[in-house]
């Protein structure tokens, strides 16, 4: 989550369910920018209790700078896969992805010479899925997608209501580009908490 925004962290999430999960009347596992506040953080609850392992990755603005969003979202995806393994102290051996591949897991990949064989052509990527709009498809991969947006959200409105960030409006905006953003970007500057190359595309087009 936050892949698009001006500052704040990237965030991911990984989700195990049982094979036979059903999901209890009233909860919604969809999408998680289709969902209410509220019903997202129901939903949250819900699949961490009824889940077989769950995880959190973040990647935090500072590597953003350094690295670039791609690199650092393959890290974010590692970390949630690595926090759910050490909740169940087993592997995770199989992996649905919202049209995303993820490089260099361990225990994921299937070596190059073999995938080439089989006709992979993902390379490596043999026991990874990427499903385009996952996250309207697939019940695991809208669940990961709810769990990453609460827990970035939730940090979000914890750095924005302190006094310092509260002109960025990041309690609502959540770090997005939104106009009270921009609009305080171009008045009181960044901040250690905004992604460098995006605001500096943002205030590139804003000089001309």
């Amino acid at each position: 989550m936050g892949r698009g925004c001006f500052a704040g962290p990237v965030v991911t999430g990984c989700v195990v369910f049982p094979k036979e999960i059903k999901v209890t009347n009233g909860v919604y596992i969809n999408d998680s920018k289709k969902l209410t506040t509220k019903l997202r953080y129901d939903a949250a609850i819900w699949i961490k209790n009824n889940a077989i392992s769950w995880g959190v990755g973040v990647g935090s603005v500072a590597e953003i700078n350094n690295r670039g969003i791609v690199a650092v979202t393959s890290s974010a995806f590692r970390r949630a896969i690595q926090n759910a393994n050490k909740r169940t102290q087993t592997r995770i051996d199989y992996l649905l992805i919202d049209a995303f591949y993820i490089r260099n897991i361990n225990g994921l990949r299937m070596p190059i010479k073999t995938a080439r064989k089989n006709g992979n052509r993902n390379d490596g990527n043999a026991r990874q899925l990427a499903v385009v709009k996952g996250d309207q498809k697939i019940l695991s991969v809208a669940a990961a997608s709810i769990i990453a947006k609460v827990y970035r959200d939730s940090l979000m409105e914890s750095i924005g209501m302190r006094s310092f960030y509260k002109k960025y409006g990041w309690e609502k905006n959540k770090g997005y580009g939104t106009k009270r953003h921009r609009d305080a970007i171009l008045r009181y500057g960044v901040t250690r908490y905004h992604r460098k190359k995006f605001v500096s595309t943002f205030l590139a087009k804003n000089q001309n």
